[in-house]
């Protein structure tokens, strides 16, 4: 029996959309274990497809999920547990850094995770907004970047931009759940952060040391054979799409 192309079971997600349900972090979610079921295949797949992020699940009732970047597994990350549990309409996820607990909330999707479980950032602090926009992509140095400025410190509002810095090709992260979930721990407050080109990520820190993270999330459409990831097309508040109206939005 040949194996299935992992393209016809997959799901491309936008996570952390505005309140239009503009911009977000693309995100593919692999829902049939078989068709990639080695980390090798599975790693070859995120690689082909390019998005900051690729979750394979393995279990759909207990939530076990397997998350990889173009050249490196993940034990946790933020915006891929958020749209799976949208996706997958859970309330626990299990990725290989331990349980994570989700919640809708109106056009929200929340998960609390321990901040630990996220690999180091470099947060560091810019005098203003302007000064985070005015960065190049990337910005000169080594090591993962999460710039950030206070938009309005009194409302908890701030302004990020991310940059990996390291192989894979991705050059700047448009939402990133797990340096938030740092810059959370580090301030000690909740936050409403537009990253990238105007992502929203909310956050709220928890009295047992985790930190909830929240954002909207919308299917884009699944992507059919042969077609490179997505730059952006705006998301649409739908679960499944026809053939025909993927196509459109895919261009």
């Amino acid at each position: 029996m040949n194996q299935r192309d992992p393209r016809q079971c997959l799901d491309v997600l936008h996570v952390f959309c505005d309140a239009d349900g503009r911009h977000g972090n693309a995100l593919g979610v692999v829902r049939d274990p078989g068709v990639c079921p080695d980390p090798a295949a599975r790693q070859a797949f995120a690689d082909e497809l390019g998005y900051s992020e690729t979750v394979f699940v393995d279990d759909p009732e207990r939530g076990t999920v397997d998350i990889y970047t173009p050249g490196a597994r993940l034990p946790f990350a933020g915006h891929p547990l958020v749209g799976a549990a949208w996706l997958l309409d859970l309330e626990e996820l299990n990725p290989p850094a331990g349980t994570v607990w989700a919640r809708g909330d109106g056009e929200f999707t929340w998960i609390t995770a321990r901040p630990e479980w996220a690999p180091p950032r470099n947060l560091e602090r810019f005098p203003s907004p302007a000064d985070v926009d005015a960065l190049p992509a990337p910005p000169p140095g080594e090591g993962w970047l999460y710039a950030w400025a206070w938009e309005d410190e009194a409302a908890g509002r701030i302004r990020a931009r991310a940059f990996p810095r390291r192989p894979g090709g991705i050059v700047e992260d448009e939402a990133t759940g797990a340096a938030a979930l740092l810059l959370t721990e580090a301030l000690g407050r909740a936050l409403n952060i537009t990253q990238g080109r105007g992502s929203q990520i909310l956050t709220a820190p928890g009295p047992d040391g985790t930190v909830e993270i929240g954002g909207r999330v919308r299917l884009a459409a699944p992507a059919p054979s042969g077609v490179q990831p997505m730059a952006g097309p705006a998301p649409v508040p739908a679960r499944r799409l026809s053939v025909a109206d993927a196509l459109r939005l895919m261009g």
